[in-house]
C-alpha cells in the first residue's frame, strides 16, 4: 500500500495591512520574473536578507503586481518575520511541487526518450 504524505502544502499567505487584504503566491510565470531580479534559490542560506526581500518582492507579482517595490518593502518593515523565510520558499516551492502532484500527472502527455 502506498504511503500519502498528509502534510500541509502551502500555496498562499495572506495578510491584511492598513485594511486592506494580500495574497501573496508564485506562479511558475512569477517565478521567472523572481529569478529575473536576480533571485537564485541556491544562494538564499547565504545570503538570507537579500532572499527574503527578493522572495517577498516577487510573491507580489501574481495578486498585487502593481504595487511597486518601496511599497513592498514597507510591508516587510512591518510583517512579523518569523519563519518568514522557510514559509516565502514554501511558496515560492509550491508551483514546483504542482508538477509532480498526482492530480497534474492524469491529463499529462507522456514522452519517451529513443
Amino acid at each position: 500500500m502506498e504511503e500519502k504524505n498528509t502534510e500541509k502544502k502551502i500555496s498562499e499567505l495572506r495578510f491584511t495591512a492598513d485594511g486592506k487584504e494580500y495574497t501573496l503566491a508564485f506562479t511558475r510565470e512569477t517565478m521567472i520574473q523572481t529569478e529575473g531580479m536576480g533571485f537564485v534559490l541556491a544562494e538564499v542560506y547565504e545570503k538570507p536578507m537579500t532572499a527574503v526581500t527578493q522572495l517577498w518582492r516577487g510573491a507580489f507579482f501574481a495578486h498585487h503586481g502593481t504595487l511597486t517595490f518601496a511599497e513592498r518593502d514597507a510591508l516587510l518593515e512591518r510583517v512579523d518575520n518569523h519563519k518568514l523565510l522557510d514559509t516565502l520558499i514554501d511558496l515560492y516551492n509550491a508551483p514546483i511541487e504542482s508538477l509532480f502532484d498526482e492530480e497534474n500527472s492524469k491529463n499529462a502527455i507522456k514522452w519517451t526518450v529513443t
